[in-house]
């Protein structure tokens, strides 16, 4: 087992016997302790009562962080014509058709969201052994199979985040930037929590939501109470 370094050793401590703290706890309790080089960033994971094999159970979503991510996003657009020089003036990163296709098969995926207008989806479609296990496939139901790329890009680079469950039923995102002030975070994690719970899916039984923790990139997790991360 690797030897812990000063820093993590002294990160872990704080956070021995601490846990379903509040939002505003936690966040505190983190970015006291993000210590690193660079700006970590702040992550949420949240355990669900679904099982996401059966259709019915599935949790998926989008939310606009209102204090943004912090990360600068790079986002590729499948489009053609008229709809291509929208999404180059909204500020897409990449542009293309069936170029940007065997870019993509060619193993060269240097973006982090992917939009397509609906015309494109026969190309994209051939694309999904690629995309779909890096959950950037254009789909719909999140907005990214859409004709106003326009608003597509804009929502994109703006802090908008995707959510899809895993296997186990856990879903995790960039909440922030360890830098942020205390109050973004915490207004950002509720934003983020508030569209999960709504996102509940008929299928899902029990308890919906069964654990909430949050971390920095380098520094330890910390469980939140779920009743104060939902209802407040």
């Amino acid at each position: 087992m690797a030897k812990l370094g000063k820093r993590s050793r002294a990160a872990r401590e704080a956070f021995v016997g601490k846990e379903d703290l509040t939002v505003e706890e936690a966040i505190s309790l983190i970015k006291g302790n993000a210590n690193a080089k660079f700006d970590e960033t702040v992550e949420i994971a949240m355990n669900l009562g679904i099982d996401p094999r059966h259709a019915d159970q599935m949790v998926r979503g989008v939310v606009g962080l209102p204090n943004g991510t912090g990360k600068d996003v790079r986002v590729a657009v499948f489009a053609r014509g008229a709809k291509a020089e929208e999404a180059q003036a909204a500020g897409a990163d990449i542009v293309g058709a069936e170029d940007l296709m065997e870019t993509v098969q060619s193993g060269k995926i240097d973006f982090d969201r992917c939009i397509a207008t609906p015309d494109m989806m026969p190309i994209v479609g051939r694309l999904g052994k690629v995309l779909g296990p890096r959950n950037l496939m254009p789909n719909p139901k999140v907005g990214t199979v859409t004709m106003d790329v326009e608003a597509a890009v804009k929502a994109a680079k703006g802090g908008e985040v995707q959510f899809k469950a895993e296997k186990g039923g856990v879903v995790h995102a960039g909440v922030g930037k360890a830098s942020f002030d205390e109050a973004k975070l915490i207004e950002n994690v509720r934003a983020f929590v508030g569209a999960v719970a709504k996102a509940k899916p008929a299928g899902a039984k029990g308890t919906y939501m069964k654990k909430i923790a949050l971390s920095s990139t380098m520094g330890p997790g910390v469980t939140v109470s779920v009743d104060n991360a939902v209802t407040e």
